[in-house]
């Protein structure tokens, strides 16, 4: 409809690697989310960069992860300073981001016509 995620990302490796996509919005439409993970959990591929854009709301909410929770391990966040977000994107802080990425996920609120 009028919302969209976008992510973008240049990488090496991980050859066959399954992602997925989520995207979503709340039963009063108040809220977007956008959701990238591997399921098997921890990525091989060597991340350079990456920026997940959202379309027709601003983030409120948003968190990357160096592994994506899968069997008996956990997520494991990044580090605060090695990705940033603004109002509509998250994405990697240069010369802070360790290369790993495993999943993101954003919550956006939409923007609300007042009565």
């Amino acid at each position: 409809g009028d919302y969209g995620c976008t992510f973008t990302y240049s990488a090496q490796g991980g050859t066959n690697e399954q992602w997925q996509m989520t995207v979503g919005v709340s039963e009063d439409n108040g809220l977007f989310s956008c959701s990238i993970w591997r399921p098997q959990g921890k990525s091989y591929l060597f991340f350079t960069q990456f920026k997940a854009e959202v379309k027709g709301a601003k983030i409120e909410y948003a968190m990357a992860y160096s592994q994506a929770a899968a069997g008996a391990l956990n997520d494991i966040p990044l580090k605060q300073e090695e990705f940033e977000i603004t109002e509509t994107t998250v994405s990697h802080r240069e010369g802070k981001f360790r290369f790993e990425l495993s999943k993101l996920m954003i919550v956006a609120k939409t923007p609300r016509d007042e009565l």
